[in-house]
């Protein structure tokens, strides 16, 4: 079994006399984590809480095996942070500010230039990085926030929004960019986007928020491998119900719609083309056939239709 990259065990944080996040209980293990939810659901304050920003209420959380209540500083050295907001000092220079954050994160000085100037040359900003942050388009700045959230080499990265305002060619570098770093293997990245086709082309597992509670938790691989068993079919022909039952007896579970649609769930070992031969044998012709998934939308909008999140 995978370690966990974070447990969540019983974590609660509250503010005043309202819980924000309700004493969540997780072990995410994947590669790649998305996290999703609506405004207020509670992302942004379970990023800050693994981040010592804010002090659980109650219960604990624990990264990398580090307990945030009590090993914060060694948490924060293991953790690259790219922010939603800006948090720039305009006047000074890209490989000068993601020299000073990687400094800040434990890097000695020498080093963390060294460092500096890789990250930027990594996100496409070497040309640029001489030039004062200010002077930035909105990409160029979301590059540099991640340049600065690598530079020290941390083994968990946090995004949150990384994609935020950008234009499509942008978007389409700064994907590239996380999926390069998920696939290089040497970190795990948490992804906090409100774009759920980012969290579908970046994450393994993807965790739901809603009103604070973990509405759902699943691993999207697992779901992606499962569902390349199930299609549905669109037919033609004298007898579908002896195609069906042809189906039946190679193991396929099948369910008949209108107009000659078929539902299947393929049993393992039965290949795609054994279809098109039973159909043969049968005088009956596959129109159409499509691999049914729920996908990434399906499986959000369950999430917040069910009556009760759990916890």
């Amino acid at each position: 079994m995978d370690s966990a990259v974070i447990e969540l065990d019983g974590l609660e944080v509250r503010f005043g006399n309202r819980a924000i996040l309700k004493k969540l209980k997780a072990s995410l293990t994947g590669r790649s984590i998305g996290l999703l939810g609506p405004n207020g659901a509670g992302k942004s304050t379970l990023l800050n809480t693994l981040l010592g920003f804010h002090k659980p209420s109650s219960g604990t959380a624990r990264i990398l095996g580090r307990d945030i209540r009590t090993h914060a500083r060694e948490v924060r050295s293991l953790i690259g942070y790219m922010p939603e907001n800006d948090s720039f000092i305009a006047s000074m220079s890209g490989v000068r500010f993601v020299r000073l954050m990687a400094e800040l994160a434990g890097l000695p000085r020498e080093h963390a230039l060294e460092r500096a100037h890789e990250a930027f040359f990594y996100v496409g900003l070497g040309e640029v990085r001489y030039r004062a942050l200010g002077t930035y388009s909105l990409g160029m700045k979301q590059s540099a926030k991640l340049a600065q959230a690598i530079a020290h080499g941390p083994k968990l990265l946090f995004l949150d929004e990384p994609t935020n305002g950008l234009d499509p060619p942008a978007r389409t570098r700064m994907i590239q960019l996380i999926q390069e770093i998920r696939d290089r293997g040497d970190l795990h990245l948490i992804l906090s986007s409100h774009l759920l086709r980012d969290v579908e082309e970046c994450c393994d597992q993807v965790l739901i928020l809603k009103d604070g509670n973990i509405a759902a938790f699943c691993n999207l691989e697992e779901e992606r491998r499962a569902n390349r068993r199930f299609l549905e079919i669109e037919t033609r022909g004298s007898n579908n119900g002896d195609f069906l039952d042809a189906m039946e007896k190679l193991g396929c579970e099948t369910a008949q719609g209108a107009q000659g649609r078929i539902k299947l769930i393929l049993p393992d070992g039965l290949e795609v083309r054994r279809l098109y031969e039973v159909a043969a044998q049968q005088n009956v012709q596959i129109r159409r056939l499509n691999h049914k998934r729920d996908s990434l939308e399906d499986i959000f909008l369950k999430a917040m239709e069910a009556p009760d999140a759990r916890s």
